[in-house]
């Protein structure tokens, strides 16, 4: 197989084999949805687990965004998390306290507590590797799913793609992004998205959870805002067809992927959030997005899933293209750590 998520033939197979042994379990292992969640009474625990693999500037940073935002996904504020920090042979204790600093900053930033997890140098690891687990607490009523879209709805779009994977390109493959002729103030504004605007929706979902009767969120991680899209649409049983003019694209990621070949559609795409809900509440999201001077869009809308996946261009209607592996994977699997 190769670099990135199994396949969702595959996923979906391993899932459906999983019992549920308590009725507390109110979501499960499923395609699409981005936590599992339990009931604890009134409330509801989220509970998320994600690695970070790609990055090695700032991995600990990362570990604690992204869990976050697939937690507060389903409507859930984060407020536990643990820490899984493998190294490398050899590395210096400088490493540690570097990465685990970085926990601890950004759980402070976001007023989320490190409650515990493991640390271990490993054999066979050419570079760190943390895994997260972010918990978090919703209201039993107020639980979003992505597999809640119904045909009909706008499909809305904050910020824009694909944030996480052009700052990772900028920092990760600055020496191939010069050669092919990228200006550094392009790679230096690029790599500034990890922070301007970031690529935490924790604001944006919770801020949208209190406006509007939301009906399903997901954000774009590994393969873009495609697969993003493809797995709303497995998950809800919904067709999906959206306007390309209306997806915007951040003007240096199109640069960084013009110059390496990738598609910024398939591109690891954390800091946008995916929201459908109906369209007479589209007015109220927006107020709410602009008063947090978050800028959204609705990028299209849900449909019958015989419908199947569309994308709207000028010439044409076509089917969203289907990525099999994230095009930052395809980049790195495909460049030795010399050229990158």
């Amino acid at each position: 197989m190769n670099i990135g998520k199994l396949p969702p033939d595959l996923l979906e197979r391993l899932l459906a084999d999983i019992p549920v042994r308590d009725p507390r379990v109110l979501l499960g292992g499923r395609i699409g949805e981005d936590a599992a969640v339990i009931d604890m009474g009134h409330k509801a625990l989220v509970a998320k687990t994600d690695p970070i693999t790609f990055a090695t500037d700032l991995i600990g940073w990362y570990a604690v965004q992204v869990n976050a935002n697939d937690v507060a996904c389903m409507g859930a504020r984060p407020r536990w998390f643990l820490a899984t920090m493998l190294l490398p042979e050899k590395s210096p204790p400088e490493l540690a306290e570097s990465i685990f600093n970085q926990i601890t900053s950004a759980c402070g930033a976001m007023d989320i507590t490190l409650v515990g997890g493991h640390s271990e140098v490993t054999s066979g690891l050419t570079r760190p590797i943390v895994v997260g687990q972010m918990l978090g607490e919703v209201e039993r009523e107020r639980i979003v799913q992505t597999s809640g879209a119904i045909p009909g709805d706008a499909v809305v779009l904050t910020k824009g793609i694909a944030i996480e994977g052009t700052a990772i390109l900028a920092r990760e493959a600055q020496e191939a992004l010069r050669r092919a002729g990228t200006p550094d103030d392009t790679i230096n504004t690029a790599a500034d998205l990890l922070f301007n605007p970031g690529i935490s929706v924790v604001d944006e979902a919770l801020a949208a959870c209190e406006a509007v009767q939301v009906h399903s969120m997901h954000d774009p991680t590994e393969g873009g805002l495609a697969t993003a899209l493809r797995e709303i649409a497995l998950a809800a049983r919904v067709g999906i067809e959206v306007d390309a003019d209306s997806i915007h694209t951040f003007p240096v990621c199109s640069a960084i992927c013009d110059a390496l070949g990738l598609d910024p559609l398939g591109l690891l795409a954390s800091g946008a959030l995916l929201i459908t809900l109906s369209e007479d509440q589209v007015p109220v999201l927006m107020e709410a997005m602009d008063a947090m001077n978050c800028p959204a869009r609705v990028i299209g809308r849900t449909t019958d899933y015989a419908w199947g996946l569309k994308l709207r261009t000028d010439m044409d209607t076509i089917d969203l293209p289907i990525f099999e592996r994230d095009e930052l994977a395809r980049y790195l699997s495909q460049t030795a750590p010399s050229e990158a």
